[in-house]
């Protein structure tokens, strides 16, 4: 488990590396802050209640840590496909993005289903 956890915060840290940087080239080149800030917000998050969870005292605070974090992707994916949709985001941006997004809402899901089941056991 303590492989899988790094991993996920590896993973996580390494997203919330490209939400700063999309969000300065947002500011530097596209001028755009409203939903830039946005996503920022909720890109880095992920990683924040992961390293959270990681200190957690118990199962259940682990648990729930990383419930916070799968809401904070889910909402990370939200905000891109917003910037997709209005063109902020090329196609390839985007792809790229979601991808890493939608792959740390799996892991994410999966390690809170394994924790639930522990539990239930």
């Amino acid at each position: 488990m303590k492989e899988e956890k790094n991993n996920l915060y590896n993973k996580a840290l390494q997203f919330a590396v490209r939400m700063v940087k999309l969000r300065e080239y947002f500011a530097e080149k596209r001028r755009e802050h409203i939903l830039s800030k946005q996503i920022l917000r909720s890109g880095t998050s992920i990683g924040a209640n992961i390293a959270e969870a990681n200190a957690s005292v118990s199962r259940v605070d682990f648990t729930n840590k990383l419930a916070i974090a799968l809401k904070e992707a889910n909402e990370t994916k939200f905000w891109l496909q917003l910037l997709h949709a209005t063109e902020y985001l090329s196609n390839e941006q985007y792809e790229s993005l979601y991808k890493d997004a939608d792959e740390l809402c799996k892991i994410l899901y999966t390690l809170i289903k394994k924790n639930r089941k522990f539990k239930k056991s």
